[in-house]
């Protein structure tokens, strides 16, 4: 971009860029820029998604310098060790550049905290623009955006280590290998392997139960363990991981500098100013995912804010990646619980944009590949989730879904189904999303037969891209 930008000079590149690639996928510069082709859009029945497209112009040697720094805690950086971390959760400087073989989603690169009060005031930009556009409009956001990543890799191993070790347990009564929710383990046994492995003491782990008026029916399931990770790790203490081997709870770090402890904070700030503005303005917030050792914490967080945000009507939509060998499980207990407990259930199903990425860095590294085998399997899972959401909507009235895809039979399954299922598109449950100028001959069709779709409009600031 620099060089291009040299070699033309700032007039003759402005002309060429609106002439080809930016002005084909990007609606605009402004909020008024963006105005004419969401109004050309509307009178066609497609509506938009606002999403903030612009990236740092970095080398790959200085997006792996960034990475590296603030994906490493300052205890770590101390110590040179990262003790009994797991190593799909530690960056890695051969994948410090995150950009690399990624071409549908943008990356962002912690930078400090007033660039992330930047990204989130541009998102808010985003929220207002979308609330001003039409109704029942939609905006997207990264985490990764809004704060340090060393806190999502840490949250997310902490989550996969408490899941993992509900797992262990489940295995140990004889109930490996069932359905993530027909899984429940026998709170007299699960209570005596915590004692024996020195954990708690039978009269702890009653509290926490009791506490939480969990296990009454003499089992929990997973949701339920999950519920006490609550208690047992807050966010902004040491974050606690079962340790098996030596039967205690340990600190997943030797501790938090108070810096990292504030940092912690902000990104909870920024994602709830963010969400109060969205629903304030009536504009369906949608999180997008990321990279496998980010998105457990991704998708905790986006579930806390679904509880908080999501009680009257969906404004918050997580994002499910069905190339993921755990999607369908992921999908149906965040439906469990927005079931329990009587919020809305809004989800963006997606097939994934990290794949190439994300098999090289489980070989080179050395863990088991997250992401379905085959495109073939993937698919498979797509609709396998789909039906699930969409039998769901069938009987509550609070479950959307936005099919976010570029597959033509994955489109004319949805709309089958649907079919099947007497969800007409008229009820606005079923949303079908693509990127702006990726797929029109699929989007403008939709739009004539009256289904709700969305496309995502990029909106970027053609002369700030190298900041």
């Amino acid at each position: 971009m620099n060089l291009s930008r040299k070699l033309l000079g700032q007039h003759l590149f402005e002309k060429l860029m609106k002439m080809t690639f930016y002005g084909h996928f990007v609606a605009g510069e402004d909020q008024e820029a963006i105005k004419p082709l969401i109004q050309r859009n509307h009178a066609f029945g497609v509506g938009s998604v606002l999403d903030y497209s612009v990236e740092e112009d970095l080398t790959p040697e200085e997006a792996e310098r960034k990475e590296m720094d603030s994906c490493t805690s300052a205890s770590e950086k101390k110590t040179g060790g990262a003790g009994h971390r797991e190593k799909q959760y530690l960056a890695h400087r051969g994948f410090g550049d995150r950009r690399d073989k990624v071409i549908s989603a943008r990356t962002y690169f912690y930078a400090d905290e007033t660039k992330c009060d930047q990204h989130m005031e541009t998102f808010l930009r985003c929220i207002e623009a979308s609330g001003g556009s039409s109704e029942d409009s939609f905006s997207a956001i990264k985490l990764t955006a809004l704060g340090r990543p060393q806190f999502l890799l840490q949250f997310s191993e902490v989550l996969m280590k408490w899941r993992k070790f509900f797992h262990q347990m489940a295995a140990e009564q004889g109930k490996a290998g069932l359905a993530v929710m027909e899984t429940r383990l026998e709170v007299k046994k699960l209570q005596e392997t915590l004692a024996n492995l020195g954990i708690a003491t039978k009269a702890e782990s009653q509290h926490w139960f009791t506490g939480e008026d969990l296990g009454v029916s003499g089992t929990v399931d997973l949701l339920d363990w999950n519920s006490l990770i609550d208690n047992r790790t807050k966010l902004s203490k040491l974050l606690l991981v079962p340790n098996t081997k030596t039967g205690q709870l340990e600190p997943l770090l030797s501790h938090f500098t108070e810096e990292e402890d504030l940092q912690m904070k902000r990104m909870l700030q920024r994602m709830d100013v963010l969400a109060t503005r969205a629903l304030k303005l009536g504009v369906r917030l949608m999180v997008d995912a990321e990279q496998t050792y980010f998105q457990p914490a991704i998708s905790r967080l986006t579930l806390e804010m679904q509880r908080k945000f999501n009680m009257e009507k969906a404004v918050i939509f997580n994002t499910f990646q069905c190339y993921l060998k755990e999607a369908y499980d992921n999908v149906t207990m965040d439906m469990e619980l927005s079931r329990r407990e009587g919020w809305h259930f809004g989800a963006k199903l997606v097939r994934g944009a990290y794949l190439e990425q994300e098999r090289a860095r489980a070989a080179q590294i050395g863990y088991e590949d997250p992401l379905n085998p085959t495109y073939e399997e993937t698919n498979e899972m797509y609709q396998r989730c789909l039906d699930y959401v969409l039998e769901e909507i069938k009987y509550s009235q609070k479950v959307k879904v936005m099919v976010a895809s570029h597959n033509e039979d994955t489109v004319k399954f949805t709309i089958r189904r649907m079919a099947e299922l007497g969800i007409h598109p008229s009820e606005n449950k079923v949303y079908f999303g693509q990127l702006l100028g990726m797929c029109d001959q699929i989007t403008f069709p939709l739009g004539k037969c009256l289904c709700p779709r969305r496309e995502g409009v990029g909106f970027a600031v053609l002369f700030t891209v190298s900041e």
